[in-house]
């Protein structure tokens, strides 16, 4: 039961999550298309199909959709806080605790690796 209430939580954030990409190509694409004449043709995707439109048409649509995005990213918000709180509220009931990996304890070895990163060598080159 618990396990299940974990996974619906990720499930619910990595929904959230792929909706505010969606949202801020949203945006991208109306900020792109606003300032140009309303009359000139533009591409769209609808169901796979793409369509020739102008973007008198596509801009109100790509507005409402993107509004559409954020209502239904707002209300995945609220259930995710009331999946939160009754993961909570089971945890205290039946007294769960979830351990945490022992993070104090680092490896010497990988931060010496991890500081030479971001260093690109290139072949030694002889011209003679």
């Amino acid at each position: 039961m618990y396990a299940s209430m974990r996974s619906e939580i990720n499930q619910l954030h990595s929904k959230i999550t792929e909706l505010e990409m969606e949202v801020s190509e949203h945006s991208l694409v109306a900020g792109a298309i606003q300032p140009l004449d309303p009359s000139r043709r533009c591409y769209r995707m609808i169901g796979g199909v793409l369509v020739e439109r102008t973007i008198k048409e596509v801009l109100p649509a790509v507005q409402r959709n993107k509004e559409g995005l954020e209502e239904v990213i707002s209300r995945l918000n609220e259930a995710l806080e009331r999946k939160k709180k009754e993961t909570v509220e089971f945890e205290a009931k039946y007294k769960i605790r979830i351990r945490k990996p022992d993070s104090n304890v680092k490896d010497d070895s990988s931060a010496k690796e991890g500081s030479s990163q971001g260093v690109l060598v290139g072949p030694a080159s002889t011209d003679e």
